[in-house]
């Protein structure tokens, strides 16, 4: 029988700490793991909870670095093993003391009361209580002491930045990482005028980001499909194109669709192609909810074999996603210079078949959400190398808005989460513009 819904908030915070054990325990990504969560009766009818066991979750991911470090230099020793709950209850009760702006007494009580309720985490409470008590009379000095983007990037991510970037990039990127993200929307017509109606911010690149949403559903222009949601970076490969009205363009790993939805707009004759069955439902919606048309087609792209050619194909690789960390915090904790070494060896094989189906003359953007040099220009490099055919066609500060800032010395597409930092950031993506030659 489901627990009754407390209306102290016990409830949304024992939600969080059943997420945090599923992302950081069980390696579930943050979305599925609030979905299910968010969904169990108690909370489904309780949007502020909601709201709240969401706002917990992702704050303590987006600063786990600086919280678990504080609380190891409170705690005589690590936790062990099966204490894991304890350990999250820990987490969140710092979080909302020191980022959240939690009222202290709820944020301690209601963390001892859960401790109290979970037979492991019973013989903690004590302890949970001492240290949120300690937190919340020193931990505000405490965390001025710290290193917070430092802290909070693993140092896999970390080195890396480091070495592609330099170490005062490295740190502008950790640091982007910590703020919460806008809402960017692609708009299908007139973006000045949806920027006014929804009381938003144009940017130069033609999204319209809102500080302030709210629930997405409940925006002016969602039911009549007139936006999708979008970051702005996210928004630029599909610009590089240069698609004409009924110009046939091919769209690989496409879902959840965001690129495909901007050819279509753009008049793109489109057929997207993925692997992931419900991500490719969630663009059906899409399409029919802002009224435009993609031939979808489910396929391994690691052997699906075209039966044409395309003068115009986007290329968006699966990668570490690292670029998206703003919004997705649980990924940097997921990751690991392993799996980016198997995803960029993923990404050769794609790009050495996609190219095989552009025409002689015809235009191929290769696309990735990562910070990772392996997935963007060293990937670009090596196909290059290997395919003496092609060559680079270097994409203009007019092209996106005129953000000379996110184009690199050999004119690709380079945007990094501190770029448009006065308004918000964007995420970090890497994109290449490549030409068959002869």
């Amino acid at each position: 029988m489901a627990k009754t819904q407390k209306p102290d908030g016990t409830g949304a915070r024992r939600a969080a700490a059943q997420v945090l054990h599923s992302v950081l325990e069980k390696g579930e990504t943050l979305d599925d793991a609030l979905a299910r969560e968010l969904a169990v009766k108690g909370l489904a009818n309780h949007p502020s909870d909601r709201a709240f066991a969401r706002a917990i979750a992702t704050l303590v991911l987006r600063r786990l670095g600086q919280i678990d470090d504080l609380l190891a230099g409170l705690l005589d020793r690590p936790l062990a093993d099966r204490a894991a709950f304890a350990r999250n209850l820990l987490r969140i009760g710092a979080a909302e003391l020191l980022f959240l702006g939690s009222a202290p007494h709820a944020a301690v009580n209601c963390a001892v009361e859960l401790a109290n309720s979970n037979r492991q985490a019973r013989p903690f409470c004590g302890l949970i209580n001492a240290v949120l008590r300690r937190l919340t009379r020193d931990g505000a000095e405490l965390v001025k002491r710290q290193n917070a983007g430092r802290l909070n990037t693993p140092p896999w991510a970390w080195d890396s930045w480091c070495q592609a970037y330099g170490e005062e990039t490295a740190t502008a990127i950790a640091e982007a990482h910590l703020a919460e993200p806008p809402l960017d929307l692609s708009v299908l017509s007139d973006p000045k005028s949806w920027a006014e109606k929804l009381k938003g911010d144009l940017l130069p690149t033609g999204s319209v980001r809102l500080s302030h949403a709210g629930r997405i559903a409940d925006l002016a222009g969602f039911e009549e499909g007139a936006w999708w949601v979008q970051d702005t970076a996210a928004a630029l490969p599909s610009k590089l194109l240069n698609v004409t009205s009924g110009e046939a363009v091919l769209d690989l790993c496409a879902a959840p669709g965001g690129k495909t939805l901007a050819l279509a707009a753009a008049g793109a004759d489109v057929t997207a192609v993925d692997r992931a069955g419900g991500r490719l439902e969630r663009l059906q919606d899409n399409l029919k909810r802002t009224n435009l048309s993609a031939q979808i087609v489910k396929a391994d792209l690691t052997d699906w074999q075209p039966a044409r050619q395309w003068r115009k194909i986007l290329l968006d690789a699966p990668c570490s996603a690292t670029g998206t960390a703003r919004r997705h915090p649980d990924v940097l904790h997921h990751k690991s210079q392993e799996e980016v070494a198997t995803l960029a060896a993923l990404q050769a094989r794609l790009l050495a078949r996609a190219a095989t189906w552009l025409e002689v003359g015809g235009t191929l953007v290769y696309c990735t959400c990562s910070l990772e040099p392996l997935e963007g220009p060293a990937q670009i490099a090596l196909f290059l190398k290997n395919n003496p055919d092609f060559e680079r066609v270097p994409v203009t500060a007019e092209e996106i808005g005129g953000l000379s800032q996110c184009l690199t010395s050999s004119g690709d597409l380079r945007t990094l989460p501190y770029h448009l930092g006065d308004r918000g950031g964007m995420d970090g993506f890497y994109a290449s513009r490549l030409k068959r030659m002869a």
